[in-house]
């Protein structure tokens, strides 16, 4: 969650409080663009290549839930 939340705080300047698990990306400013480089930036920050095929998550939870999934099966 800390990494979504400094990224989003650092290129959108979206405020803490309002990264929360409910939160819609698009709400904070998060299109398409800006959905790919904050995956690479878990990717450099990690050394976790992701899978080709994810699904783009639509909230902050499910962008958290994704990351933390794919750290438990090894990705990183």
């Amino acid at each position: 969650m800390e990494l979504v939340r400094t990224f989003l705080q650092d290129r959108l300047g979206v405020e803490s409080g309002r990264v929360v698990p409910e939160a819609l990306l698009v709400d904070l400013g998060v299109d398409s663009m800006m959905l790919l480089e904050l995956m690479f930036e878990f990717e450099n920050h990690l050394g976790f290549r992701l899978p080709s095929d994810l699904q783009s998550p639509a909230t902050v939870g499910e962008m958290v839930t994704m990351m933390e999934g794919l750290a438990e099966k090894g990705q990183v």
